[in-house]
């Protein structure tokens, strides 16, 4: 549903909720487009109880346009386009015979109605011609105008010389009469019908009052029988445009009502007219009403011909002379409930105009004379239109010298020779007679002359008089000549003499001789002065011209009906000039002819009656007339009774939101008006709640309606069995829960503002829409800019700065509507800066002013200055800096510049977000050189030898050096001295060296900048000292304290530095065990003393072995070592350093540290004998930290309740430990402590379980290829190895079971090749005397053909393999020979290896990890020198292989095996390769891992 739709609803239904039980339209007083009904108004709220009409109450459009309105233009005669349905053809019901006089044209029509001058508005129409007229735009498709109007009624021509046309007067009525003879002009007739408004009853278009029957519910439509019955009497109740008379009452459209009496209805009145045959005789005079009327005319005051029914038309009776009809005619249609009469129209009769015999006529005139040529056509009361033409039909031309004046002669101002020709014809055109006559031709003869060549002062041709007085009727066309003579040609000047001046260039025609109104109003009356002009002098001429007006129409009475009782006001007001007279009549008799009533009286203009009965039901007559004519209007009165009928309809369901207003409708309709009551169901009387209130038209409004006015309401007609029922139900209002927010959003992101909202659930039909500034924004896709979610959510993408603005959400329901509103204020970085200026310029100072840019909604907090060098660098190096920070409201700065530089600015503006781009360089400015303002900074001695004084500073920026010639003056003193001489000299760029300083002296030195121009300001001295050397002495004092880990060791401060001292350094290394100080003193001093013979390379091992240095910084003369190894015992130095290098060490002091608790052990690893036991291996901790006495091993089931179980182990060799008896389902968690003197250390800790038997893979894969088969399973997680063979049977004659090769379970996967392409195999694994699986399957491809020359008899494959196989054997005799030389001594280096790793720390990789002994003993081949001899020495007597069975284990983190076990020795039964092996064996053999005998007696 669009959102204006259901806007629209809600505006109707804003006091009046409720669903109709069939579809309507909701505005009151509309239709719907598929019906067109016009008769859809009924009685608005507020009127009497017996008023109602058809018509809305604001009928102010109704009103006649005034009188001098343009559009009141004459219509032309070939108008057909403009005609609506004939009246006897369609469905709608005919415009009332007498009442176009009340219907005025609408304005916007105009530009149908123009009359070309002296044309149309001289013929006479034809009488079925009134179809013309034209209406409202938008009703002539429904009501068409009456027939035979006289809107082209000619008057005679014979009373005035000038034939003009008299002026219409606006809003007349067809039956205005204009006495004949009476005009100076010839004019359109007075009564045209372009001053017919339009029908009131076409105007249902218009909204009604609210609480109309088409509010309460739409009323079924009558049946066509009683539309027919109908539609003549709505009409007459809407055929006047005031507002409704008190009292009156009008049918509504769902009034049933059957075969009502209707007063008679002229539709069809007669037009005056002149005629020329009995065919042009066609007097029109037709009505309606019930029962059908009765017609008769009046001829002269004299009944004219038989009473008719049927029709009142009168036509030519052929047995009667054409002359019998002319005269003044009036009709009269009557019945039982009265009479109407038509206007009076009068007839002339005329014999069809006769060219009389003609003799050519000749004329001459001298050259430069003026001329006029005559017509003088036979005379009729429809004046001809004058043509002047040649022989050959052509129209004469036209100029400002020769034109036609309205009075049909041809004038020449000055004659030429071209004008001599002998076919001058005039034709006078009669139209009403459908007759052009020719006049006879005229020979005109030009002469030569000699005055030409002198000229003529101007005079007029036409008007001869110097003064003319015009009287014109208002709205007609008037025609003012005035047709100069002259030589030259004059020009012509219309000018308006009342002081003003007015431009009249829209009204000159014919070269400005004719001055035409095309619309003659009273603005336009006046004096005009037509002045013509030469170059010998001058003519004028005065016209006067007065505008009258027949009578017209201001204020038209409707024709209404009535219940007894009620007071009439007929109020009938006219306008002319003069001012018309009113006179009333009934059903066609003056009053002044009926007897008297006191109960009727006329006060001015209106007509009152009072108490009416139902006699009093007739037409009334009201007549005004001036000297210019007169017009006439018919109004109806009709007393009717009425039985009473509601006419809402029954069963509505009405719907409201709490809180809201509703009004239940019960419209009824009677004469006299009938009295509702409304009930409610198991209720009080309702009016006694002041929440309710009726309506005098029956309307129920409930106010502040709650959930427990949901109920049935009946309305009742009193005294009647009439009723109607009325649902009310009660809705949740809708709310909006969370409001949209004021947001201020940066821009380039995404804003949502939120609108959730609640509605009750019998509310089906919702929406929500989002406006921005009041604009709905259109829903679209999550890519596009807008974005409204089912919850009423907004998002707006990408939101840019012109997104800002107010938002608002609007939830619509059937019932009610919600609003809240919100804001976006996108928020950005400022623009930058522009316009940016240097001013004030003095010296070395300047102003800089700048113009900031668009703050995007977020006040600029400051401005950031930036300057630009650029004389002192090249342009690839120019770099712009911060020269300082400025608040945001200011917009200039005053800077002091360095001189002798090129500066260039820019400015950046910064917000709360941001800082904006820069702004544009400023131009470049200059400064002037100077004496520089500065010196160096940073000056200091930077000595590295002795003897060398070395004085340096920071490099002065070429900005600072302020003009040409910059060099720095360098001074220097000793220190103490402060009589001594300085010395100096000018260097360029530091540094500057002085020689012959000696070690480490103090000297005073300061540096100055100077340049061409000046020096800076002196300088301050500092101290600086000459080259250092290293220090001369160790420091003495070493002592040591010792606490647990840390030593803190003191010192004396050094002696002969020479130099700054920078510090200490400690140096600590580790001999070896504390326990080796107390074996030392046992030995023999002799065997001391060898041992420090043994040299330093011993003892520097030991050092090497734990090593540190503590830096200490500075004058302290201690310092803590931290981070030592327990139980060791440790030697030192220290050293003092300045920047020349370290001094001589101290004596070497030796102290020890004390034992401690160990550390955890190396590694922890299992095997797994059978289901049921488990050896546990470690190495011992990395870190003893003492005297290692044993250790504790702990461990208990993996459950929370378990009990721990431990072993004490007091031989610290032991490494190992067999723990049987296990739960074979349960994980066990062990943990290996060891102990020293000082206590048990931090355990190791593994989670592991035991190995289960394996047994062959029972759901096996297979993936066959064209000569293999692909064999894949999953072993088990704990299973240990089992070996098996995987039989398989060529399915085709003659074919065996065949073996593969022993097959470990742990592989997972088994390549079985060599097999034929394209055949069928049979598979299976058996365990014992069962079979574990089996399977048939397919190898894919054809069998392969016989390739010629197989591979094994190609010559260079063959040498290949031959060199292959010979460099085989020659490394394995270099292999037995090197093992027969020096076997033992790689024996002896493994033992001293295996020692060795006693002592080290396990790898990164394997600490605390299972550890497979396979890896054990890779680690100590690669310990070995590599050699091809590898394989060999496994073999050797010293290999592990030899021992037996052997397991090989790999646990995951989480103690699960994912290694697999194998041995030596014999299979489980069935792993015995009973067969040849496979062509291709994929799969390696199962390895070979280390024995359990040679884990058990590794050496410690």
């Amino acid at each position: 549903m669009e959102v204006e739709e259901m806007l629209s609803r809600l505006r109707c239904r804003s006091s009046q909720q409720h669903t109709e039980l069939l579809p309507k339209p909701c505005r009151p007083g509309s239709y719907r487009q598929d019906t067109m009904k016009p008769l859809t108004q009924t009685r608005p709220a507020g009127v009497s109880p017996s008023s109602v009409r058809l018509s809305p109450p604001n009928t102010s459009q109704h009103l006649p346009t005034p009188p001098n309105t343009p559009q009141h233009l004459p219509t032309p005669l070939n108008t057909s386009q403009h005609l609506p349905t004939p009246p006897n053809t369609s469905q709608h019901p005919s415009t009332p015979p007498n009442t176009p006089q009340h219907l005025p044209t609408s304005p916007n029509i105009s530009q149908h109605l123009p009359t070309p001058p002296n044309t149309s508005q001289h013929l006479p129409t034809s009488p079925n011609t009134s179809q013309h007229l034209p209406t409202s735009p938008n009703t002539s498709q429904h009501l068409p105008t009456p027939l035979n109007t006289s809107q082209h009624l000619p008057i005679p021509l014979n009373t005035s010389q000038h034939p003009s046309t008299p002026p219409t007067p606006p809003n007349t009525s067809q039956h205005t009469s204009t006495p004949p003879n009476t005009s100076q002009y010839p004019s359109t007739p007075p009564n045209t019908p372009q001053h017919l408004p339009t029908p009131p009853s076409t105007h249902q278009h218009l909204p009604a009052p609210a609480n109309t029957s088409h509010v309460s519910g739409r009323a079924a439509p009558p049946p066509p029988p009683l539309i027919l019955l109908l539609l003549p009497l709505s009409l007459l109740y809407s055929s006047s445009s005031p507002p409704l008379a008190q009292g009156a009452i009008q049918i509504p459209e769902g009034y049933k009502v059957q075969n009502m009496s209707q007063p008679p209805v002229l539709t069809g009145t007669p037009t005056s007219a002149t005629v020329f045959s009995p065919e042009d005789l066609n007097i029109t005079c037709e009505a309606t009403g019930n029962p059908t009327p009765t017609f008769r005319w009046v001829k002269d005051e004299q009944e004219f011909g038989p009473t008719r029914t049927g029709s009142g038309s009168l036509t030519a009776d052929p047995d009667e002379p054409l002359e019998s009809y002319q005269g003044s005619f009036r009709c009269y249609a009557s019945n039982t409930l009265g009479t109407a009469m038509t206007q009076t129209v009068h007839i002339i009769v005329e014999p069809q105009p006769v060219l009389h015999k003609q003799q050519k006529v000749s004329k001459s005139a001298h050259e430069g004379d003026s001329l006029i040529l005559t017509c003088n056509p036979p005379k009729s009361s429809t004046p001809p239109h004058i043509h002047w033409m040649d022989n050959r039909m052509v129209h004469i031309t036209q100029s400002t010298r020769v034109m036609v004046g309205i009075d049909g002669k041809l004038y020449f101002s000055n004659v030429v020779k071209s004008d001599s020709r002998d076919d001058y014809v005039c034709h006078a055109q009669y139209s009403a007679a459908r007759t052009i006559l020719p006049e006879s031709e005229v020979r005109l003869t030009v002469l030569p002359s000699n005055h030409v060549a002198h000229g003529r002062e101007p005079r007029f041709l036409y008007p001869t008089d110097s003064h003319t007085t015009v009287l014109a009727l208002q709205g007609q066309n008037v025609f003012l000549d005035c047709i100069p003579t002259g030589l030259p040609t004059p020009t012509v000047k219309w000018t308006k003499k009342n002081g003003n001046q007015v431009d009249m260039t829209e009204n000159l025609e014919l070269y400005g001789r004719r001055l035409h109104f095309h619309s003659v109003s009273q603005e336009d009356d006046g004096e005009y002065e037509c002045k013509a002009v030469n170059t010998h002098g001058h003519a004028e001429h005065v016209f006067s011209l007065t505008v009258e007006a027949a009578p017209y129409w201001v204020k038209q009475p409707p024709a209404l009906l009535y219940s007894p009782g009620e007071t009439v006001m007929l109020d009938c007001q006219a306008q002319g000039i003069p001012d018309p007279t009113i006179t009333w009549s009934i059903n066609g008799q003056p009053l002044s002819e009926v007897d008297d009533d006191p109960r009727r009286s006329i006060t001015g203009n209106v007509l009152r009656l009072v108490d009416i009965e139902f006699t009093d039901t007739a037409v009334y007559q009201c007549e005004a007339t001036n000297k210019h004519g007169s017009i006439i209007l018919n109004t109806y009165l009709y007393v009717v009774e009425l039985p009473p009928q509601i006419l809402s309809s029954d069963g509505v369901v009405y719907r409201v939101t709490e809180g809201g207003n509703i009004e239940l409708h019960c419209e009824s309709f009677g004469s006299p008006r009938p009295h509702v009551t409304w009930e409610r169901e198991d209720a009080g009387p309702l009016l006694s709640d002041p929440r309710i209130s009726q309506f005098t038209n029956g309307t129920l409004q409930l106010s502040d309606v709650s959930h427990d006015d949901r109920d049935v309401f009946t309305c009742s007609v009193q005294h009647s069995n009439i009723s109607i029922t009325a649902h009310l139900e009660v809705y949740n209002r809708t709310v909006i829960l969370k409001k949209p927010q004021d947001l201020r959003v940066l821009r380039g992101s995404n804003a949502v503002l939120d609108c959730d909202f609640y509605r009750d659930p019998g509310l089906k039909h919702y929406q929500i829409i989002w406006r921005k500034d009041g604009h709905k924004l259109h829903e679209s896709s999550p890519d596009d800019k807008f974005t409204i979610f089912e919850n009423g959510t907004l998002k707006v993408t990408d939101v840019q700065s012109d997104d800002t603005a107010p938002y608002s959400c609007e939830v619509i329901t059937d019932l009610d509507h919600v609003k809240e509103a919100g804001s976006i204020t996108v928020v950005a970085r400022p623009d930058p800066p522009s316009d940016l200026s240097l001013s004030d310029v003095a010296g070395h100072s300047l102003t800089l002013s700048w113009t900031p840019g668009n703050a995007h909604n977020s006040p600029v907090t400051e401005f950031i200055v930036q300057s630009r060098e650029e004389q002192h660098s090249e342009e690839g190096d120019w770099r712009w800096e911060e020269w300082k920070r400025v608040p945001g409201d200011v917009n200039s700065l005053q800077l002091t510049l360095h001189p002798y530089c090129t500066y260039s600015f820019r400015v950046i503006a910064a917000n709360e977000l941001g800082h904006s781009e820069p702004s544009r360089p400023s131009q470049s400015h200059e400064t002037p050189s100077a004496a520089p303002g500065s010196n160096p900074t940073g000056v200091r001695s930077d000595s590295t030898d002795p003897g060398f004084l070395i004085i340096t500073w920071d490099e002065m920026h070429k900005r600072l050096h302020h003009g040409q010639g910059f060099q720095y003056k360098v001074s220097w003193r000793e220190a103490g001295g402060h009589t001594a001489p300085w010395s100096h000299s000018n260097v360029r760029s530091p540094p500057f060296v002085v020689n012959g300083t000696g070690t480490y002296t103090p000297f005073e030195i300061k540096v100055q900048a100077i340049n061409a121009v000046g020096d800076a300001p002196e300088p301050e001295p500092e101290i600086g000292h000459s080259g250092e050397d290293a220090p001369e002495e160790p420091p003495g004092g070493v002592d040591v304290e010792v606490m647990n880990s840390t030593a803190r060791v003191t010192w004396n401060e050094a002696q002969r530095v020479r130099g700054l001292l920078l510090g200490y350094k400690i140096h600590v290394w580790k001999v070896g065990p504390a326990l080796t100080r107390t074996r030392r003193s046992l030995v023999k001093k002799h065997q001391e003393e060898e041992r420090r013979r043994e040299g330093g390379a011993e003892r520097g091992k030991q050092k090497d072995e734990w090593r540190k240095e503590v830096l200490v910084h500075g004058m302290k003369t201690s310092a803590e070592v931290t981070g030592l190894p327990l139980f060791s015992l440790y030697e030192l130095t220290v050293t003092a350093f300045n920047r020349k290098g370290d001094g001589p060490p101290s004596p070497e002091h030796s102290f020890s540290t004390p034992p401690g608790v160990p550390g955890p052990p190396a590694s922890l690893w299992f095997e797994s004998p059978s289901e049921k036991s488990l050896v546990v291996h470690w190495e011992p901790p990395a870190e003893t930290n003492g005297i290692l006495l044993g250790y504790m091993v702990q461990y208990q089931e993996e459950s929370r309740d378990s009990s721990v179980r431990m072993q004490t182990i007091d031989d610290h060799s032991t490494t190992h430990m067999l723990f049987d008896g296990l739960d074979p389902t349960l994980h066990y968690i062990f943990n290996v402590i060891a102990r020293t003197a000082a206590g048990d250390g931090p355990p190791i800790t593994r989670r592991v379980a035991t190995l289960l038997d394996g047994v062959p893979p029972t759901n096996v894969t297979v993936i066959p290829g064209n000569t293999f088969l692909n064999l894949s399973w999953v072993p088990g997680e704990r299973d240990r190895n089992y070996g098996f063979l995987i039989h398989y049977l060529h399915k085709s004659a003659g074919d065996k079971w065949e073996e593969s090769e022993v097959v470990n379970s742990t592989q997972g996967f088994y390549s079985l090749t060599g097999l034929q392409p394209g055949s069928e195999y049979r598979l299976k694994i058996m365990h014992g005397n069962n079979t574990q699986w089996e399977d048939v399957t397919w190898t894919g491809g054809p069998v392969p053909s016989e390739v010629a020359g197989g591979f094994a008899t190609q010559g260079w494959l063959i040498g290949l393999i031959s060199a292959v196989v010979l460099l085989v054997l020659i490394l394995l005799v270099l292999c037995l020979i090197k093992r027969s030389k020096g076997g033992k001594y790689a024996v002896k280096d493994k033992e001293d290896k295996e020692v060795d790793s006693e002592a080290r720390p396990m790898k990164d990789e394997t600490f605390g990890e299972y550890r497979s002994l396979e890896s054990d003993a890779d680690e100590k081949r690669s310990d070995s020198q590599p050699s091809m001899c590898e394989d060999s020495k496994l073999g050797s007597e010293d290999s592990l292989a030899e021992y037996g069975d052997s397991v090989d284990i790999q646990f995951n983190e989480d103690g699960s095996f994912i290694g697999q076990y194998s041995g030596r020795g014999p299979v489980p039964h069935g792993n015995e390769s009973s067969g040849p092996a496979s062509p291709v064996n994929a799969v390696p053999p199962p390895p070979i891992a280390p024995s359990m005998s040679s884990i058990l007696n590794r050496p410690s």
